[in-house]
């Protein structure tokens, strides 16, 4: 067999693999995940992935179709037109969020790209939160927007300042002639904390008032754990009719597996417009028929009562949590002289995800513990969060007992001490000078 030869492509695939294992300390792969751990770490908030009930709701979903169904959809919704079942979703879907219409797409990657990249007019300006998705920014760099403008992460004074800057130095926007896009996540998948919607809005209000200010809110991780009903936190504060856009997707709390389908919750004009330019929805293949029914069975859960109920047992195992993680840091400051590896957030986050931060590239060796240990937890770097913002992301679920908050904060506590000790042997074993 010839050996293989390198490219000049080869070695520049390896040269940036290289710089991405000097940054992150570590290479993803398809690795294979053990059903044997505890999960603190998927995004399978309310635990339906695996419930009986929605199971029981989706298999009900399909065989309520009297003629018998195909497994896929082999069409376009462009050019092959529309399952009524699809269009009675999508407004079943908008009228539980209290928005005027909706738009299907086939993931919440193509649903944010398709908002960034089509609906800006050319020259059109894009204020943006440095924390958004990265679909947002692929997004963002297929747009035909002038300006592309981050802001401090959910702080409000630097927002204030970028839109003062932007309508100072462009008279279009000053005029109400050109559109001033903001784009935010509800809730942060990596600091788990919410956006200000309500003083976002206000400052656009007051600095734009021909209403050419649009926010766009991606409801991802608070679609189903925030809110009456899980409806997002735009429901949640009533500001419905002032949000230009959501995004909400399907595959986190509301527990459909698979690709994770999303819809965009926006006005009739918008969604007709998405449907003629936004490409990753009109050159790809339309949902079946199974995968609109488990969206369908998945709401159906949303709508009732135990599912409060889990939403509930979420924030008092949060609450449970976060005051262990906080304790655990005082103790470990009070016997290290003010040293702890760890940080654990300052208030209680207001929805399932924990970041603990461990600075120097920690993060890996302690979720390689709590996995050896039987807990599942993800550890995040570079270049997701800056290099000094390492981090394990901890998501509490819904079916966590208590007895596995203690068996998680034990084993972080173990890897601590084995930390703290490690560090002290090190600097025993340093020459003196």
């Amino acid at each position: 067999m010839p050996s293989e030869r390198s490219s000049p492509l080869d070695n520049a695939l390896k040269a940036r693999l290289d710089h991405r294992y000097g940054r992150a300390g570590v290479l993803w792969t398809s690795l294979e995940t053990s059903r044997d751990l505890i999960d603190f770490g998927s995004n399978d908030f309310l635990s339906l992935r695996n419930s009986s009930e929605l199971r029981s709701s989706f298999l009900k979903e399909l065989t309520s179709e009297t003629q018998e169904f195909s497994m896929g959809s082999g069409r376009s919704r462009i050019l092959d037109g529309n399952f009524n079942y699809e269009i009675s979703l999508e407004r079943e879907i908008s009228e539980f969020h209290n928005a005027p219409n909706g738009l299907l797409f086939t993931s919440g990657f193509d649903a944010n790209v398709s908002l960034l990249a089509c609906l800006p007019q050319p020259g059109d300006v894009i204020i943006f939160d440095e924390l958004i998705h990265a679909s947002s920014h692929d997004g963002m760099a297929l747009s035909r927007a002038g300006r592309r403008l981050p802001f401090f992460h959910n702080c409000l004074t630097d927002f204030r300042r970028v839109l003062e800057t932007c309508i100072k130095e462009d008279e279009k926007v000053r005029k109400g002639e050109r559109n001033v896009f903001v784009t935010v996540e509800a809730l942060y998948s990596m600091d788990g904390d919410l956006a200000p919607l309500e003083m976002l809005l206000d400052l656009l209000d007051n600095h734009l008032p021909f209403r050419n200010g649009h926010l766009i809110v991606d409801e991802a991780h608070s679609n189903g754990v925030i809110g009456a009903r899980g409806r997002g936190l735009v429901c949640d504060l009533g500001l419905e009719s002032r949000v230009f856009a959501r995004l909400h997707t399907f595959g986190k709390a509301p527990g459909c597996s698979g690709d994770p389908e999303a819809i965009v919750l926006c006005s009739s004009l918008v969604r007709l417009y998405l449907n003629n330019f936004a490409r990753p929805h009109i050159f790809t293949t339309a949902m079946s028929f199974p995968t609109l029914a488990a969206i369908k069975a998945s709401y159906s859960m949303l709508k009732d009562v135990k599912t409060e109920l889990a939403r509930e047992q979420i924030r008092n195992l949060v609450l449970d949590l976060h005051n262990r993680l906080h304790a655990l840091v005082a103790k470990f400051i009070a016997i290290n002289s003010s040293h702890c590896p760890i940080i654990a957030p300052k208030e209680c986050p207001p929805g399932p995800i924990i970041p603990l931060i461990v600075p120097g590239r920690k993060s890996l060796s302690l979720a390689a513990y709590c996995k050896d240990q039987g807990y599942s937890v993800n550890a995040v770097g570079p270049p997701i969060v800056p290099p000094d913002e390492e981090r394990i992301r901890i998501c509490v679920h819904a079916a966590n007992t208590r007895s596995e908050l203690d068996g998680l904060v034990s084993a972080i506590e173990e890897w601590l001490n084995h930390a703290i000790k490690a560090n002290e042997d090190m600097l025993s074993e340093k020459p003196r000078l």
